[in-house]
């Protein structure tokens, strides 16, 4: 009975070919995002060189001031500031469980680019590490399309995220100012990609609402919720840099990032309450394997080992 629904549901998005015009937004807002990684990276990079002090505690205040002088680093946020400017843009044509996990795309574009100007050559575990992101994400979100439906976004479901995410920033704040000085890429990296995960939730949510005319205060609380996760989230991105490589940062996002979303819709929304235990043994399964590959890029990556 599920196979027949889900087929349905296929069935019934290929019959609108609307909702695949936001795919190839989707792919050139991860190109932006590879290069602007790149840039990014390089920056923050320049700015630890030059005061002398690594930035993997928490970037300090004039640090922050001297990034905004770098036109390496100017030139990144532009370039993921139109990144998400065309996520955005997808999501308006096409679901979030199409488009999303096209950002896994960045991984392997940035994986190339940082290998060809970093000079080192990728090692045999560091693409497995690759190719177990990729094929987890697209396993996992490729169920959740299967499998989830769509379901009316109540003002009390907009609350429970809300109170989700203050919760989770609360916690990371938390977590940063105790163990800021013991930290490494991989809790910057998690942080950055549980955070926005809630933002690519909250954005498609606003942009529903502004579509259909309903811009309340409860939409305004969310598009400035919005905003904050925005900030946070590009807070510990940069302070990643400093202790991972760009395409370790890239993979946290494009791994967590979508699946963060979908739980959100089968926890919170309820999108996969007629899931069978096979779908909900394959979320975990490939979850889980989309992880490995993010920590085994943490571990055996060669700019992280040197």
């Amino acid at each position: 009975m599920h196979i027949i629904e889900a087929v349905g549901e296929a069935t019934e998005l290929l019959r609108d070919p609307k909702n695949f015009l936001g795919i190839p937004i989707a792919l050139l807002g991860a190109v932006f995002m590879s290069f602007g990684a790149q840039y990014q990276s390089r920056g923050v990079n320049k700015v630890e060189h030059i005061s002398g002090q690594k930035a993997s505690s928490g970037l300090s205040g004039n640090q922050l001031a001297s990034l905004l002088k770098r036109p390496s680093w100017v030139i990144g946020t532009l370039l993921l500031g139109c990144a998400v400017l065309l996520q955005l843009a997808s999501l308006s044509f096409s679901p979030l469980i199409v488009v999303q996990p096209l950002g896994v795309v960045a991984l392997v574009i940035t994986s190339i680019l940082n290998s060809r100007i970093s000079g080192l050559k990728l090692n045999s575990k560091t693409k497995l590490a690759i190719v177990l992101c990729v094929v987890g994400v697209f396993v996992f979100v490729t169920i959740a399309a299967f499998t989830a439906t769509d379901s009316v976004v109540t003002d009390q479901h907009l609350i429970t995220i809300l109170i989700i995410l203050a919760v989770v920033l609360v916690l990371f704040t938390i977590a940063f100012i105790v163990l800021r000085h013991k930290t490494r890429a991989i809790f910057y990296i998690i942080g950055a990609g549980i955070i926005y995960g809630f933002v690519a939730t909250l954005a498609k949510v606003v942009i529903g609402r502004i579509q259909q005319g309903e811009f309340d205060t409860l939409t305004l609380i969310c598009l400035v919720a919005l905003l904050a996760a925005t900030g946070g989230g590009m807070y510990f991105v940069n302070n990643a840099y400093s202790s991972g490589p760009p395409d370790l940062v890239i993979a946290g996002l494009t791994v967590i990032d979508p699946m963060v979303a979908v739980v959100i819709g089968i926890v919170v929304l309820g999108e996969a309450a007629n899931a069978s235990l096979l779908a909900m043994g394959g979320f975990v399964l490939a979850g889980a394997t989309a992880v490995v590959g993010v920590i085994m890029l943490a571990k055996y990556h060669p700019q992280v080992q040197d």
